[in-house]
């Protein structure tokens, strides 16, 4: 098993570029892997793909080097361990209300004694690496994401979950919970205190705090809130938004502003 270059990176206190595909193209998903991020991330929630095409997408992005990393549709061990066992170096969950919901995502993620994942790394070990089983736990990294109310009101129970690598934040699924407008470029005051909130939780715990944001003025936004871990918009986000931009210099207009299509 290759070492995660991200756990080298967060314990060096840098802050981590992320890269999001929600297309199903490997040749995207590669492209984006040899574009300067540190990690891209394998959207099975909201991308436009199903898990054969998943797997593809995280060889593709392990031909090139950036970290794989692969978000779940749900908390489900059965999905968690094929993304795992084809390759992925971490997984970001959705909808963690609770501790206990944060807890079992944990287990999900480390073998037995630790945890419940099965046996089968697949294509994660295809080097037949001796010894993968134990140090598999230690190299996959478990983001929790605080997206509801109910999370936000438990967030420093979550951030503090044994085994627990980090949180991240939906901005606009929070945005819906809290009864606020989302997808705007600057978060309306009630999510940006919860930004602040849960960035203090993960700092408290001594846990990764990670956000989606909706373009790079977000995303420097909360690498200065402490959030270590950021995503500068999607895939789609940022090839509408640099189509745009080249047609309106030929055309010699204004761009039209693309939707963030953030999460």
């Amino acid at each position: 098993m290759r070492d995660n270059r991200l756990k080298e990176l967060f314990g060096a206190g840098e802050t981590v570029v992320n890269a999001w595909v929600s297309a199903g193209s490997a040749y995207l998903a590669e492209t984006l892997s040899y574009s300067g991020f540190d990690s891209v991330t394998v959207d099975l929630q909201h991308g436009m793909f199903g898990l054969d095409t998943a797997v593809h997408l995280i060889q593709a992005v392990s031909a090139g080097p950036a970290v794989p990393l692969a978000r779940t549709p749900a908390l489900d061990a059965a999905v968690i361990g094929k993304l795992l066992d084809a390759g992925a170096y971490g997984i970001i969950c959705p909808a963690v209300d609770d501790p206990d919901q944060a807890a079992r995502f944990v287990a999900m993620c480390r073998y037995p004694p630790r945890g419940v994942r099965s046996y089968g790394p697949a294509r994660a070990n295809l080097a037949q690496v001796s010894g993968y089983v134990e140090r598999a736990d230690e190299r996959i990294l478990t983001w929790a994401m605080v997206e509801s109310r109910a999370a936000l009101d438990q967030v420093e129970a979550i951030a503090a979950t044994p085994g627990l690598d980090g949180v991240f934040v939906g901005p606009n699924d929070l945005a819906l919970a809290l009864g606020v407008e989302p997808g705007l470029a600057v978060p309306p005051p009630e999510v940006d205190a919860a930004l602040g909130r849960i960035a203090e939780a993960a700092h408290a715990a001594g846990v990764i705090a990670g956000a989606f944001a909706a373009g790079t003025e977000a995303a420097l936004r909360l690498t200065e809130r402490g959030y270590a871990f950021v995503t500068p918009g999607g895939d789609m986000a940022l090839l509408r938004r640099a189509a745009s931009e080249a047609v309106a210099a030929v055309r010699g207009t204004a761009a039209t502003t693309a939707p963030s299509g953030g999460y």
